[in-house]
């Protein structure tokens, strides 16, 4: 008996790795520990929060600069996501999408959910919302664009500038964060009109069992941003 419990625990062990590792993690702009940082890539970019005692906020246990990319007040970011199932597929290209009966990559976005995109000034102290995407978000078959305000502040400091993405997900409380580091050639002295955060849940210090509607996609190409999420959020109508 105490072997066979072994094994069940052994098994349990695996598959609860495997559905961590599984999921999906911000793309571009590159993310602390994503496909693309091959300093600190270990597969467990795309795990939640709270995961194990690795996975922390703000950077999902990620404290050490990533990749850089450059930004500029006013500029339209393409969103992008990577998964495990695309493999070393990480040339910003996107996936082919498939025809109604044609095979599709498993995504592990288990319906989608709740998407925020933020930046921080502060390492990730504090969070200046700048765009959300409702309902189908994330998935790798699609761009999710979002501005960078055009009244963002410059911000060149390494490890300080972060360009954020978070996900509540559909059906199971777990929260994901990642940070891709970045440079902003913003506005001299420029000033928030508003300074809206993100919603952090089931994580230490918040609130817990927190769950999005989805689109009921399962691990399937979904429908895509929501064409009112994209107004709002090119409008900037965050800031």
């Amino acid at each position: 008996m105490a072997i066979k419990r072994y094994w069940v625990v052994l098994a349990a062990t695996v598959l609860l790795a495997q559905s961590a590792m599984a999921h999906m993690g911000l793309l571009y702009p590159m993310g602390r520990g994503s496909i693309g940082d091959r300093k600190q890539f270990d597969n467990e970019a795309h795990a939640f929060i709270d995961y194990d005692k690795k996975r922390t906020l703000p950077c999902n246990g990620y404290n050490k600069v990533g990749p850089i990319t450059k930004l500029r007040a006013g500029q339209i970011v393409n969103t992008r996501f990577w998964g495990p199932a695309l493999k070393d597929k990480y040339n910003y290209r996107l996936p082919s999408k498939p025809g109604r009966n044609g095979a599709q990559i498993n995504q592990a976005r288990h319906g989608g959910g709740f998407c925020q995109y933020s930046l921080s000034y502060d390492g990730g102290k504090s969070f200046h919302l700048i765009g959300e995407y409702k309902e189908s978000c994330p998935d790798f078959y699609y761009e999710w664009p979002v501005k960078i305000p055009d009244n963002a502040p410059s911000c060149k400091e390494r490890g300080k500038c972060l360009f954020v993405w978070s996900w509540i997900a559909v059906n199971v409380p777990q929260f994901y964060i990642n940070c891709a580091d970045v440079v902003i050639d913003g506005v001299n002295n420029g000033e928030w009109r508003t300074n809206k955060g993100i919603e952090i849940v089931d994580a230490p210090g918040h609130p817990k069992n927190v769950v999005k509607p989805g689109d009921k996609a399962g691990d399937k190409m979904g429908r895509g941003p929501r064409q009112e999420d994209i107004i709002k959020n090119l409008k900037g109508s965050w800031n």
